[in-house]
């Protein structure tokens, strides 16, 4: 049996209960944000001038690692295993998502050659003040716009006859951008492979969503084999493990395999790049726990470290 017929499930439909809603109200509050959206537009320039040869002003490498891991090892324990398997080329590290966390838990771990930028949802990583701050201090964030897969079923419920939701499904389309326009794609793409193409690698969570279990995977989607493919970098498939439900002092893993290589290509087929998914998600599979048993303890800041 494929290591994915067990390990992986299929897309299930969204269950729009009162906390979804929540949640989706909180999205839109957070595209109507001024600062989420400043802060988005400000970094989206100057990575793309970035990618077209003018040298970008950050920080240093090793002074964000310093800051970032200072803070998540002070409140968690962090076990890295197999560290050794990061090439010292430029990469893409292709993790597990189950909390807002994951991105500074990787930035924390990651060496300081090549210099790593994550690729991640503009209105989860810009949201907070403190996130805000957070990451134009340590930077190396590239802030995606796009629609949530709850929102999209909120305009379709709203379509469908839901009366309750016909207001915020209205907000949600004068307000939340797809991110499936050409101009935006193309964007992404000139600053993803401007990256990687100058020596720096990149940090991306190919199921393009949060897992909601431990030690299972939402099918990958194709876009990490893909810019893997035409930049002819190799993925280092990684492993969270912990980290779907925090508290204060729990112990968190992570966990990297062996690099993944592949012919580079300028004209990519379709068959390429479902095989060489393939090939990444049993290889994340076979990262994960197959048991994973969450600790019965007293789980301090539950309430703070999981508020989404």
């Amino acid at each position: 049996m494929n290591s994915s017929d067990y390990n992986s499930f299929p897309e299930e439909p969204v269950d729009l209960t009162p906390k979804t809603i929540k949640r989706v109200e909180k999205g839109v509050a957070s595209a109507k944000d001024s600062a989420v959206r400043q802060t988005t537009s400000e970094i989206l320039h100057r990575l793309e001038a970035m990618a077209e040869g003018h040298p970008e002003t950050r920080v240093h490498a090793t002074i964000r690692r310093c800051v970032v891991r200072s803070l998540i090892h002070t409140l968690f324990r962090v076990q890295v295993e197999n560290q050794d398997k990061i090439p010292k080329q430029p990469a893409i590290i292709a993790a597990n998502h189950l909390h807002h966390l994951d991105p500074l838990l990787l930035l924390g771990e990651l060496p300081t050659y090549p210099h790593y930028y994550l690729l991640g949802d503009a209105r989860t990583l810009y949201n907070k003040f403190w996130k805000r701050w957070l990451l134009r201090l340590v930077g190396g964030v590239i802030p995606l716009e796009r629609t949530w897969r709850e929102e999209v079923a909120v305009i379709e419920a709203a379509k469908a006859g839901r009366q309750d939701l016909l207001e915020l499904a209205k907000a949600i389309e004068n307000n939340v951008p797809t991110g499936k326009d050409i101009q935006t794609l193309r964007q992404i793409d000139r600053i993803v492979l401007g990256i990687l193409s100058q020596g720096d690698g990149l940090v991306l969570f190919p199921e393009g969503r949060l897992g909601t279990v431990e030690g299972q995977l939402h099918p990958l989607k194709r876009g990490t084999v893909t810019y893997a493919l035409r930049a002819g970098v190799p993925i280092v498939p990684v492993a969270l493990i912990g980290t779907h439900h925090l508290y204060l002092g729990k112990k968190l893993t992570v966990r990297f395999g062996e690099p993944l290589y592949f012919p580079p290509t300028s004209r990519i087929k379709r068959q390429e790049v479902d095989a060489a998914v393939e090939k990444l998600q049993n290889a994340m599979i076979n990262l994960l726990p197959d048991n994973y048993q969450e600790p019965q303890c007293e789980k301090v800041f539950s309430n703070l470290f999981n508020y989404k």
